[in-house]
C-alpha cells in the first residue's frame, strides 16, 4: 500500500510539473506573463543562447502557445491564415489547419492574425483578424466548430483589425466580439460554440462620465462606433465574485462571468478617435490597474468596492503602455512606456501609489526600417521567472534583469542574430526554453542553467 501511494504521488508529481511548464495561452498559465519554472540561466553569455531551432514563419503578431506536446503558432502564408501546430523541442510541423483571409491592414501593418493561440487538454481556438473564431481538435487540427463574428454580429470595423484573444473561464469562451448595440462582448459555449450570453454597449454606457474629457459629459452613444480593442479579457475573484475584465475602446467594464451581467463601468479613452486601449489589466486583489499610450491617456488604479463598483485610486502618465502589459512584482510595476519607437522608457512604477521609482530612456529616435537591430530595447515585453526578468525588446534585444525598485539593474543582454524590429508578440517560456517572434521568424532559445 505505501509503495502504490508512493507511486501515485510521484505520478501526480510529473504530471503537475508537466503541466506548470506549459504555456497555454496568451501571457502564461496565470495570465500575467509570470512562470514558476526554476533552473534557468543567471546571465546571458556574450556569446548568446543556444538556438534550438529556428522557423520561417508568416506575418502575425500573436505569441505561440504550448500544451500537451505541442506549440501552436498562428501566422498567415499568401490568402491564408495557417493554425500549424509544431514539436516544441524541434519545430518539426504535427499538422496544418488554414482559412482564407483577405484581411489588408489599412495603415500599412503586415496583414497576419493578431491574437494568441488558446489551448486546453484537447482544443485549440483562434480568433482571426477578420473576426473567424474557431475551435479545432489539438491532436489533429480538424474542425470542431466555426463562428464567423463579423458576419454573425454588427461588427464595425477595426482600425488594425481583430487582436484580442479569448478567455476561457469554464465552458465559456468569453470573446471581445465588439458588436453594436449591446454585444461588444459575447461568451460562447466552448464544446459547441453556441451563444451563451452577449453584453456591453449603450446599455452600460450611456450616461456614463467620460473621466478625462474637457467639460462635464456623460456618454451618448453612437451605433457606428467601435467597441473592440486589442487589450484581451482577465478573469479574476473579486470582492468573493467570479469577474470578467475587459478593458473596451471606451474603457474598463466589470463583468458578472456566468451571466455576462454588467457591475460598473469606467470610461478610459484619448479624446481623438484614432487611438486604441491594448494592454491588459492587471488584477491584484481588489485592485485593477489599466493604461494607455495615445495622447497623454496615461494609467489608473482602481479598487473595487464590495458594492462591485469602481473606485479611482490614483492617474498619471508615469506609464503609458500602448501594446505590452506590465510585470507586477512585490506592488511593483515593470513596463515599457511610450507609444511609438522614439517614445520608449523602462520603468519600475509603485502599483499602490504611482511613484515613478526610475526611469531608463530607451528611445530608438526614429521609427525604423523592418528587420533593423535597435541596439537598444525600444519597447518591449518580460515575463518573470525564478527572480528574474527576461526582457525582448522591438528590435530583437533580448536581456536579463533583476527585479529591483531601488534603481535598474540589468545582468545581462544579447541581440539575438538576425531578429530584428519588430518584434511585438509576447515571449513564451516553456519547459526551459524561451519561444520569440518577429513578423517572419520563430526561434526557440535554450534558457537552462
Amino acid at each position: 500500500m505505501n509503495t502504490l501511494r508512493a507511486t501515485l504521488f510521484l505520478l501526480a508529481a510529473t504530471a503537475s510539473s508537466a503541466l506548470a511548464s506549459d504555456w497555454p495561452h496568451f501571457l502564461g498559465p496565470q495570465s500575467n506573463s509570470t512562470s514558476t519554472e526554476t533552473g534557468l540561466v543567471d546571465s546571458i553569455p556574450a556569446s548568446g543562447l543556444p538556438i534550438i531551432w529556428r522557423k520561417e514563419i508568416g506575418p502575425g503578431y500573436g505569441a505561440p502557445s504550448i500544451r500537451e506536446g505541442k506549440l501552436v503558432i498562428y501566422h498567415r502564408i499568401k490568402n491564408e491564415e495557417i493554425t500549424e501546430a509544431l514539436d516544441p523541442a524541434t519545430g518539426k510541423t504535427l499538422w496544418r489547419q488554414s482559412n482564407p483571409s483577405s484581411y489588408v491592414d489599412p495603415y500599412g501593418y503586415n496583414n497576419g492574425p493578431r491574437s494568441t493561440p488558446l489551448l486546453t487538454s484537447d482544443r485549440c481556438y483562434t480568433f482571426g483578424a477578420e473576426g473567424l473564431l474557431s475551435c479545432l481538435n489539438l491532436a489533429d487540427g480538424s474542425v470542431v466548430w466555426r463562428r464567423d463574428t463579423a458576419k454573425e454580429f454588427n461588427v464595425p470595423e477595426a482600425f488594425f483589425g481583430v487582436g484580442s484573444t479569448p478567455l476561457l473561464d469554464g465552458n465559456l469562451l468569453i470573446t471581445m466580439v465588439g458588436a453594436q448595440t449591446n454585444s461588444g462582448v459575447v461568451a460562447f459555449d466552448a464544446t459547441t460554440g453556441k451563444t451563451v450570453w452577449e453584453s456591453v454597449g449603450a446599455e452600460n454606457w450611456t450616461g456614463q462620465p467620460m473621466y478625462g474629457w474637457p467639460g462635464e459629459r456623460t456618454v451618448v452613444w453612437k451605433t457606428w462606433d467601435k467597441q473592440a480593442s486589442y487589450s484581451s479579457p482577465v478573469a479574476a475573484t473579486i470582492q468573493g465574485k467570479r469577474v470578467v475584465l475587459c478593458l473596451m475602446r471606451q474603457g474598463l467594464v466589470a463583468l458578472d462571468a456566468a451571466t455576462g451581467k454588467v457591475f460598473d463601468s469606467f470610461w478610459f479613452r484619448a479624446t481623438v478617435n484614432e487611438s486604441v486601449n491594448a494592454m491588459n489589466p492587471v488584477v491584484s486583489g481588489n485592485f485593477v490597474f489599466i493604461s494607455a499610450a495615445y495622447y497623454h491617456i496615461g494609467s489608473v488604479l482602481l479598487e473595487m468596492t464590495p458594492d462591485m463598483k469602481f473606485k479611482q485610486v490614483w492617474r498619471s502618465t508615469v506609464l503609458e503602455l500602448h501594446w505590452n502589459t506590465p510585470i507586477l512584482n512585490d506592488d511593483y510595476l515593470y513596463a515599457f512606456s511610450g507609444r511609438d519607437e522614439p517614445d520608449a522608457m523602462f520603468r519600475c512604477v509603485n502599483f499602490k501609489t504611482g511613484e515613478m521609482m526610475w526611469s531608463r530612456d530607451e528611445m530608438a529616435h526614429k521609427r525604423p526600417p523592418h528587420g533593423t537591430e535597435l541596439q537598444v530595447f525600444g519597447r518591449g515585453s518580460a515575463i518573470l521567472a525564478e527572480g528574474k526578468l527576461f526582457v525582448i525588446g522591438e528590435g530583437g534585444m533580448l536581456g536579463l534583469f533583476k527585479p529591483n525598485p531601488k534603481q535598474i539593474e540589468e545582468v545581462s543582454r544579447w541581440q539575438v542574430p538576425d531578429f530584428g524590429y519588430p518584434c511585438w508578440a509576447a515571449p513564451v517560456l516553456s519547459n526551459k526554453r524561451l519561444y520569440l517572434r518577429n513578423e517572419s521568424q520563430l526561434v526557440c532559445l535554450d534558457v537552462a542553467r
